[in-house]
């Protein structure tokens, strides 16, 4: 039997443990005074793909949302409790955009900045600091590799992103985020507008990509949650039920029998 956590173990002096890319402790949402998420606590470890399912209107976006710092741009939007993001709270970030940097975040459907294939993902390193054309074509190809697009846009690079089809926005969308050089990747359902083939294709490199970085994949394909993430988290009319390993959750080995109904598709 696997042991399932509902709840990270605090070190003794109250620090967020070394091997966690993420701790979350007591962390309510609100948005006016509506509630989206009430009283999680979970850890996500570095180097995981850690997996959150559940019916629409469970908070996960908004969970996301949190771990990304939009509540500062989102009206109405506040939330309680801790999150800590390499042992260091989130809200003493002064610079969100270095955090954001850090952080990339892909959403459901593509959102293609109105420029070229080459310029939506050289966008970033030219922030930061690239202007070279040698060093700019080098990481845009490699980028592009990574979100398995190179070979199917490498004779128009200079065309608009928005004239690719939607799987190749998306997967676009993925290079830009990953042109940041983040160390922790959050998608929110990801494959929502894609076709299957190139799910799995995007699906691959999000493996591949496990090595590089942590990733946080919102989901309601409970079978992709099960083909890619380490762990999963299931939260219900926000509320966050339990968090177990992904094989053990879908193998019966649940603590609420919600979790179970849920994955064997008797609601949601």
């Amino acid at each position: 039997m696997v042991a399932l956590s509902r709840q990270a173990a605090p070190t003794p002096t109250g620090a967020p443990a070394a091997e966690n890319k993420l701790e979350v402790r007591d962390l309510t949402i609100t948005y006016g005074k509506t509630p989206a998420l009430s009283n999680v606590n979970l850890e996500v470890r570095a180097n995981e793909i850690f997996g959150i399912i559940g019916p629409a209107n469970s908070g996960k976006t908004s969970f996301l949302r949190v771990l990304n710092r939009m509540d500062t741009f989102t009206t109405g939007m506040k939330f309680s409790g801790t999150v800590y993001y390499e042992g260091k709270n989130l809200r003493s970030w002064r610079n969100l955009y270095a955090l954001r940097r850090k952080i990339g975040v892909v959403f459901p459907l593509p959102v293609g900045l109105p420029l070229s294939v080459y310029d939506n993902v050289a966008m970033a390193p030219r922030l930061y600091g690239t202007q070279k054309k040698s060093e700019l074509d080098e990481l845009v190809e490699r980028h592009l590799r990574r979100a398995a697009l190179w070979d199917e846009v490498k004779d128009r690079l200079h065309a608009l992103g928005s004239l690719l089809s939607g799987g190749q926005q998306q997967r676009l969308t993925i290079a830009r985020a990953l042109s940041q050089e983040p160390d922790l990747l959050l998608l929110d359902e990801f494959s929502i507008a894609v076709d299957p083939v190139t799910t799995m294709k995007i699906e691959d490199v999000l493996k591949e990509l496990r090595q590089e970085m942590t990733i946080v994949l919102v989901t309601n394909l409970t079978q992709q949650a099960r083909r890619l993430a380490d762990r999963t988290a299931f939260f219900l009319s926000g509320q966050w039920v339990e968090v177990g390993d992904t094989e053990a959750l879908f193998t019966g080995n649940v603590k609420d029998e919600r979790t179970r109904s849920y994955l064997e598709g008797r609601f949601g």
